[in-house]
């Protein structure tokens, strides 16, 4: 074993006496599903659909696109509708003059915006790589902006023959925001899944936000499953007087059972890091949520050693890969009923794999 592996190994195994905790059940007995957070966007650029493709490839069980809205009203698959980070637009000098700044969510953000431009405008752009640095830029130029349809057209083709379907996990992107501006997504988004075919609680699909007054609105037009997501900090931007913590609490998850289905948390609300990047002890929200009747998807679960905790680092260079695998088994033991991950090739043989245990 070289030295430094050996050392960080003796760094994170520091109470390697104590007992494994044993693996808990999810919610409703299945296995944890495997969700493809903005496709396989570890080796594609992320919600373009080659990515979506190659995940669907690797057996991930939903694909995930963001979704924001065009001038004109169309769902795109963005992260965010600022798309300088994700796309070509300023290499156009056609569109220079659209840089602006806006106060998104009650920060400000400079940029161009996808509620500035229309779908066809989009569509002469490129997606490129968001974190070059530890992904390289190999694929920058290569895919457009997918619509919402095109990507739902993509599942159509996939699920043919297929006994059980890969599902679709929309997420609204600042809903409050767009709704502010005339372009909510509460209409068009129900409409193009009922089209598609997405209805009724057991259909293939979750429906998610970090906002509240979003899904509410969702839920009093539509049964389809929603899940409330939440981060370590802060809280819904449509909500000041609220925060994620207090809705992680075994009170204020029931007030989420109300609207939703499940939560999709950070997953250092799950198991929350050390100060030197090893795992502690799982918290308790897996149990207060399934007690509350809720799924809980815990994201985002990347490769890269940047984003491991210290045990399952591959090196120390930030863009090489650890073992996501190990990771993802110790969260699996709290009975998380799935996970987004930016790598299925790696996330599904290992959800089989500690779900058999």
């Amino acid at each position: 074993m070289r030295g430094w592996r050996a050392a960080l190994m003796l760094l994170a195994l520091g109470g390697c006496d104590a007992e494994p905790m044993a693996a808990q059940p999810t919610l409703d007995g299945q296995p944890p599903i495997v969700i493809a957070h903005r496709g396989a966007s570890g080796e594609r650029p992320e919600h373009t659909l080659a990515s979506y493709k190659l995940a669907i490839e690797q057996g991930a069980d939903f694909i995930e696109p963001d979704l924001v809205l065009t001038k004109d009203g169309v769902l795109v698959a963005r992260h965010e509708n600022e798309i300088s980070e994700t796309t070509d637009v300023a290499d156009h000098p056609e569109f220079a003059a659209r840089k602006t700044v806006k106060t998104i969510d009650g920060q400000a953000v400079t940029g161009w915006f996808t509620e500035d431009f229309t779908l066809a405008e989009l569509q002469i752009l490129r997606a490129k790589e968001r974190i070059p640095r530890l992904r390289g830029t190999v694929n920058d130029g290569k895919y457009a902006i997918p619509t919402f349809a095109e990507i739902l057209d993509l599942l159509v083709e996939a699920n043919k023959g297929r006994d059980h379907p890969v599902g679709v996990y929309p997420e609204t992107k600042h809903p409050g925001y767009f709704a502010s501006i005339g372009l909510p997504h509460e209409a068009p988004l129900l409409a193009i899944l009922d089209q598609y075919g997405y209805r009724g609680r057991t259909a293939p699909v979750f429906i998610q936000s970090f906002e509240v007054g979003n899904l509410k609105a969702l839920r009093a037009k539509s049964d389809l499953p929603l899940i409330q997501l939440m981060d370590v900090k802060g809280g819904p931007a449509d909500d000041p007087q609220s925060c994620y913590a207090m809705m992680a609490t075994p009170a204020g998850l029931k007030a989420v059972a109300a609207y939703a289905d499940g939560i999709g948390p950070n997953k250092a609300m799950v198991i929350p890091r050390g100060a030197i990047g090893t795992l502690g002890e799982p918290t308790s929200l897996v149990r207060d949520a399934h007690a509350a009747g809720l799924k809980v998807h815990p994201w985002t679960f990347r490769r890269e050693n940047y984003f491991l905790p210290l045990a399952d680092k591959g090196g120390l260079n930030p863009a090489g890969h650890g073992d996501l695998g190990a990771e993802i088994k110790a969260y699996l033991r709290t009975g998380i009923d799935g996970l987004f991950s930016d790598n299925p090739r790696e996330a599904v043989p290992a959800v089989k794999e500690g779900a058999s245990r």
